[in-house]
């Protein structure tokens, strides 16, 4: 890619996630961001479609930047990998911005690409059967029911406040995701009240 596209794109994507530290992303509109890259509105749009794609992207290379790049790890497990630890630790520090997105009030394009990434974690590190398979279900589908859960995590963790430290929170990750049967054992479970 072209060194001018990539320097406008890393500028749009640092003025974006600053206005987010200001204000919900929902709020900021394109030529906010504009402004504070010191691009003009047509120039925005040459490299993006909509405000929503460029906090996604932003997010994704914050999170490469973080050092939460995909790569093939040996699963505990007892202990959450290092890249679950640096990923939840790079949504700490952007942990507004995350909050306003999985609420709902900002970006899809921010959900399905988080969805996304830990699909893709879970794809990785993943030791399938050869015929694609964990324990009979095929690994795309077993990848996006464990992206669901941690996401369903992320988003606990993040209405908490204060906010428990990323060690934490992939620790619980990693407990919903390694042994959810204890969670749901009826043993586990307060006798509802009988009316």
């Amino acid at each position: 890619m072209d060194a001018r596209v990539v320097r406008t794109r890393r500028r749009l994507q640092q003025a974006l996630l600053a206005l987010a530290r200001e204000r919900p992303p929902s709020e900021i509109s394109v030529s906010d961001i504009a402004e504070r890259a010191e691009v003009n509105r047509s120039t925005f749009y040459q490299h993006y479609a909509d405000r929503d794609t460029l906090l996604a992207d932003a997010l994704d290379e914050a999170a490469a930047a973080a050092g939460a790049q995909l790569m093939h790890v040996d699963l505990d497990p007892h202990t959450p990998p290092q890249l679950l630890i640096d990923f939840l630790a790079h949504i700490a520090e952007n942990a507004e911005i995350y909050r306003q997105t999985l609420s709902g009030a900002a970006s899809g394009a921010v959900i399905v690409r988080l969805r996304a990434r830990v699909a893709e974690m879970v794809q990785v590190s993943a030791v399938p059967d050869p015929d694609g398979h964990i324990q009979g279900v095929p690994l795309d589908v077993v990848s996006a029911g464990l992206a669901g859960s941690v996401l369903g995590v992320i988003t606990a963790w993040l209405a908490r406040d204060p906010l428990p430290p990323a060690a934490e929170a992939a620790g619980w990750a990693w407990s919903v995701l390694f042994s959810p049967g204890r969670a749901l054992d009826p043993r586990n479970v307060a006798e509802t009240p009988q009316s």
